[in-house]
């Protein structure tokens, strides 16, 4: 197992932690090395202090047809793990408006009435299948699992002054596969990666059978909480103290298990 170290990137809204990535915009070494190739997903903090802009991603053949070929898509999905009272998010749109009526309102900057805000809380969970116009709201701090993308299509960023992809992005807006925000189930899947929560209270051992040297057989445990407890290999009768918040990633062929009291969630590609 590998404890992964955060790549952190600042940004006017707040920052992001990259912390499990080989994405070439801010790989993590150990992680590129131990993965063996590209790993592809792609897991993030993301600390909103102020909101994002509102936004929307290609979906795999999107990215291909307007940026070229080697790019994917981005699917992606978040787990409240913060959230100040009343926080709020985008997530989609509202039944009926036409390209050329967003056009016009984000021209006009009276893009809102358009816009689908919903209320979160810690522990909510949000899937966005690429094509989800979307926004993240101020007071947030939130787990992102994405496919191992960086194409982001800014459609109206509150005049703040920075690029937006007004045409594109209308171009690759989708409704299909949009699930309601909602507590968390515990599990989730989707074509791309699933998620699996673990609720540990005196031990619990995983073991990757994964295919060995297969970069896309990498497993990711992520601690979202811990009480005095350990993580530790076969081989290693003590363990190490594990902190919230902490990422480690299991290789194929390694057993890994934690002792105490801790909720983890297990994330893998697919």
């Amino acid at each position: 197992m590998l404890k992964l170290n955060p790549v952190k990137s600042e940004k006017i809204w707040g920052y992001e932690l990259w912390i499990a990535s080989t994405h070439p915009n801010g790989p993590q070494r150990e992680f590129v090395q131990a993965c063996g190739g590209e790993y592809p997903l792609l897991v993030k903090i993301i600390q909103a202090n102020d909101t994002l802009s509102i936004q929307v991603h290609p979906d795999d053949a999107d990215a291909v047809r307007l940026e070229g070929q080697g790019n994917r898509g981005k699917t992606e999905c978040w787990y409240v793990l913060d959230a100040a009272p009343d926080a709020k998010l985008v997530y989609g749109l509202k039944e009926g408006a036409s390209r050329e009526q967003l056009a016009s309102a984000i021209e006009n900057s009276a893009l809102d009435p358009y816009l689908n805000f919903v209320n979160v809380q810690k522990g909510d969970f949000i899937y966005i299948p690429a094509g989800t116009v979307h926004a993240i709201g101020g007071g947030l701090r939130l787990l992102e699992v994405q496919q191992s993308c960086d194409l982001t299509y800014r459609l109206y960023d509150w005049g703040r002054g920075r690029e937006v992809h007004i045409q594109k992005g209308l171009d690759v807006i989708k409704t299909k596969d949009m699930i309601a925000p909602a507590p968390f189930s515990g599990e989730f899947e989707c074509p791309y990666f699933s998620l699996e929560r673990k609720d540990i209270c005196g031990g619990w051992s995983m073991y990757n059978s994964g295919e060995k040297n297969d970069p896309a057989a990498v497993q990711l445990i992520y601690v979202l909480s811990e009480d005095k407890a350990v993580i530790r290999g076969p081989e290693d009768k003590v363990g190490r103290k594990i902190q919230a918040e902490e990422i480690y990633a299991v290789l194929p062929g390694e057993k890994i298990t934690i002792e105490g009291k801790a909720l983890v969630i297990r994330i893998k590609s697919k």
